[in-house]
């Protein structure tokens, strides 16, 4: 059954160039910084303020755990699989982003959006607060899902047009999984697609700004597109290493 709204409609396939197009003509909107959104049904197993502890692999060596919101990878994280995070055929992305390090992901809306490796979910918005004349910055993405790898890294997907049911704050999720499809809520402009980021998790705050994505994704995208698995790990810990948990946007550029 699908995750599709009624009033949601399935776009046309068309060519990646002319999804390319769209990104440089649409793209995510710009916006002002304002308080942070409301995440709809958080679990009391993982919320934003207080992640979920991932569930250590069978014979892991048990030891001193690392800071909350510090990438560190185990001695098993180099071998997590790693998925591209839309399955589909007809897909396109372009390797940079207006105003921030991320990624958008071009396809048909209610193509499957799945768990690029095995992790936490850490927050789900499963309504679109998001209005032209209303509150920005952390209401662009519309319906989105952000999942705590067991390698540290934070992968955020957003514009959903549904959640898959279960996928909740605090739920494990396996590479592959399916967190729901990709639309056009939030500020997509109209244009199917996932924004897509990558980022350490920071607590004790909101933090939509670094939500949205630290770390240029297209070449671990390219990586896995290609049946590789590319790690974002060094990549992440070093921005983390160099810039902390900023407790507040760096300009006005909009969230993803």
């Amino acid at each position: 059954m699908s995750l599709l709204r009624p009033d949601l409609r399935r776009t046309r396939p068309a060519y990646p160039v002319l999804l390319l197009v769209a990104a440089v003509l649409a793209g995510c909107g710009t916006d002002e910084p304002v308080a942070g959104p409301v995440w709809d049904g958080p679990s009391t197993v993982a919320t934003g303020d207080q992640p979920a502890t991932p569930t250590a692999p069978a014979g892991s060596p048990s030891g001193t755990p690392a800071p909350s919101g510090t990438p560190s990878a185990t001695p098993d994280a180099a071998a997590l699989r790693r998925v591209f995070p839309v399955r589909a055929g007809n897909v396109a992305y372009h390797p940079t982003h207006s105003g921030y390090p991320g990624t958008d992901i071009f396809a048909d809306c209610g193509e499957p959006v799945v768990a690029v490796t095995d992790g936490t979910v850490l927050e789900v918005s499963r309504v679109d607060r998001f209005r032209k004349n209303g509150p920005l910055g952390p209401y662009n993405g519309g319906l989105s899902v952000s999942l705590l790898g067991d390698d540290g890294v934070r992968y955020y997907g957003s514009h959903l047009s549904a959640v898959a049911p279960g996928i909740e704050a605090g739920a494990r999720v396996r590479s592959g999984q399916q967190l729901g499809e990709v639309g056009r809520t939030g500020n997509a402009n109209n244009v199917c697609h996932l924004h897509f980021g990558l980022s350490p998790k920071c607590t004790g705050h909101d933090d939509w700004w670094i939500r949205r994505g630290v770390v240029w994704p297209a070449k671990y995208l390219d990586s896995w597109r290609k049946k590789g698995n590319r790690s974002p790990v060094s990549a992440v810990t070093a921005w983390e290493r160099e810039h902390g948990c900023p407790r507040a946007p760096r300009g006005s550029s909009g969230a993803g």
